[in-house]
C-alpha cells in the first residue's frame, strides 16, 4: 500500500485531513542539512527541474543587493523530483527556500504542510496574472499555494499533405473519431502517449474532462474523495482509446508510446496526426517537416463538447522550513513575473503561465502568431489533472487498469473506479 501512517504536519494546517502519500517519505528520510553562514546577504536556494538554463537566468535576474538566488537541479524524472524534495522537506531541511513543483504534486505538498502560506495580496496578484488553468493547478482548498511560472499544453499537430487526402476541415473543431477514421482510411498513424506512465494518465484525464466529466471530485476529503471516472464521460474516454487501439491508425508501438516515440511516428512516412506539447514545433516545424506541419485545437472527445487540452507546467513554492520566508516571497514575485517567464521561455521553450508573458517581445518571436494564439486558447480551456494529495495513487491505479490500450473497453472505467477506491482505502496495493 502506498499510503503510510500519519506524521505531524509542518506549517499551518489546511483543515482536518488524513496523511497524504508524502508522509511515507518522512519515515525513510534521515537527511538534515547544515545551516548556512550568517555573513553577507542571505542566499536563497531554489531547487529546479532540469532545463537548458532558463531558471538559472531568471535566478540571476532576480538576485539583488539584499539577497542572491542560487539553484540546485533536481532529477530528470518528475517522480524522483517529488521524492527528493519530499524527503528533505519531511526532515525539516532549512536549506530549501524555493522549489519548482510539477502540478500533480502541488496539492500533496500543500496538504503535508511543506509550503509556506502565500500572503493574500500575492495570491490575488498571481491568480489574476495567470491563465485560469494555471491558477487552478496552483490552488488547493481555495488557496493559491504555489506561484504559476510556466505552462504547457497540447495541441493537435497534423501533416498538411495527409489532411489534403481527406475531407477534414481543420479550420473547424474535429473529434477523435473523425481523425481516427481519416487516418485509418488513408493509411496514416496517430501519435499518442499510451505507455504505462504519467503521460497516459494525462491523455485519459483530457478525454474524460473533454466529455464533461472528472476522474474524482470532493478531493478535499482525501482518501474519501468521490471517484467519478465510472461515468458517461469515462466511458466516452474509453471508447476513444478502444477505437484507436483497434484501428489501423494505431502505431505498432502504441502500448509503449511516449512523447518522444509519438513524435517519431509523426515524423515518419506514415505520420498523420499527433497530440503533443508545444515543443513539437521546434522539433519538426522549422526544419524536418517545414511547411507540411499544421496545428489545430486538441480533438474533442465527443461531438458538440469543447475539448479540454492537457495542462502541464511548473509552479514555484516557498518552503515552510525556509529561514528566509519573507525574502523568498519577494523573490517569488520576481521569479514569476511576466518578464521572467519570457526569459525562461526564450531559453527553454517552456511557455509563460500568463497572457502578459506571451505579450513579451521575446516570446512573440518564438512561434508563428497563429500558433501562439492557439497555445493561449488551449491554455484557457485546459484541464489540469485532478488536484488531490493522492494523485500519485489515483494515477497509478488508472495506469494499472487502462493499460495496455488494447484491453480498454466499456467496463474499464468501472474497474478503474473500484481499484482506485481500493487503493485509497488500503484494500489493494499498487
Amino acid at each position: 500500500m502506498s499510503r503510510a501512517p500519519s506524521i505531524r504536519q509542518r506549517g499551518r494546517p489546511r483543515g482536518r485531513r488524513r496523511a497524504a502519500p508524502l508522509a511515507a517519505l518522512a519515515l525513510a528520510s534521515g537527511l538534515l542539512s547544515a545551516c548556512g553562514g550568517d555573513s553577507g546577504p542571505p542566499e536563497l536556494t531554489w531547487y529546479i527541474n532540469p532545463d537548458s538554463g532558463g531558471q538559472d537566468a531568471v535566478a540571476e535576474k532576480c538576485s539583488t543587493d539584499d539577497y542572491t538566488i542560487s539553484t540546485q537541479v533536481l532529477p530528470q524524472d518528475a517522480g524522483q523530483q517529488r521524492i527528493q524534495l519530499a524527503r528533505r522537506l519531511a526532515a525539516g531541511d532549512t536549506e530549501i527556500d524555493l522549489m519548482s513543483i510539477d502540478p500533480p504534486f502541488t496539492a500533496e505538498f500543500a496538504e503535508a504542510g511543506y509550503l509556506a502560506d502565500i500572503p493574500d495580496d500575492l495570491q490575488q496578484k498571481f491568480s489574476e496574472q495567470a491563465f485560469e488553468s494555471a491558477a487552478a493547478a496552483a490552488t488547493w482548498k481555495d488557496e493559491l499555494v504555489v506561484a504559476p511560472f510556466w505552462s504547457n499544453t497540447q495541441v493537435l499537430w497534423y501533416r498538411k499533405s495527409f489532411v489534403d487526402q481527406t475531407d477534414l476541415d481543420m479550420s473547424q473543431p474535429v473529434t477523435w473519431q473523425q481523425i481516427i477514421e481519416a487516418a485509418e482510411a488513408n493509411g496514416g498513424k496517430i501519435g499518442v502517449q499510451a505507455n504505462k506512465y504519467e503521460g497516459y494518465s494525462v491523455w485519459i484525464n483530457a478525454l474524460v474532462t473533454g466529455a464533461g466529466g472528472q476522474i474524482a471530485e470532493e478531493t478535499e476529503k482525501g482518501v474519501d474523495a468521490k471517484i467519478t471516472i465510472d461515468s458517461e464521460a469515462g466511458r466516452a474516454a474509453a471508447e476513444v482509446i478502444q477505437t484507436l487501439a483497434e484501428s489501423e491508425a494505431a502505431p505498432a508501438n502504441i502500448s509503449v508510446s511516449n512523447e518522444g516515440t509519438a513524435g517519431t511516428t509523426f515524423g515518419s512516412d506514415d505520420g498523420a496526426f499527433l497530440v503533443n506539447w508545444t515543443y513539437i514545433w521546434g522539433n519538426y516545424g522549422d526544419d524536418r517537416l517545414g511547411d507540411d506541419i499544421g496545428y489545430a485545437r486538441y480533438p474533442r472527445t465527443v461531438e458538440g463538447e469543447e475539448s479540454r487540452p492537457p495542462y502541464g507546467g511548473i509552479g514555484i513554492g516557498v518552503s515552510s522550513s525556509s529561514k528566509h520566508q519573507d525574502i523568498a516571497m519577494q523573490a517569488l514575485e520576481c521569479l514569476t513575473s511576466p518578464e521572467s517567464q519570457a526569459i525562461n521561455a526564450e531559453i527553454t521553450g517552456n511557455m509563460p503561465s500568463s497572457p502578459a508573458g506571451y505579450d513579451q517581445p521575446a516570446v512573440q518571436e518564438l512561434f508563428p502568431a497563429e500558433l501562439l494564439a492557439l497555445f493561449q486558447e488551449s491554455l484557457e480551456a485546459a484541464a489540469p489533472r485532478t488536484p488531490t494529495p493522492y494523485w500519485s495513487d489515483i494515477s497509478g491505479a488508472i495506469q494499472a487498469t487502462w493499460h495496455p490500450p488494447s484491453t480498454v473497453d466499456q467496463e474499464t472505467p468501472k474497474e478503474s473506479a473500484q481499484y482506485i477506491e481500493d487503493v485509497l482505502q488500503g484494500r489493494s496495493l499498487l
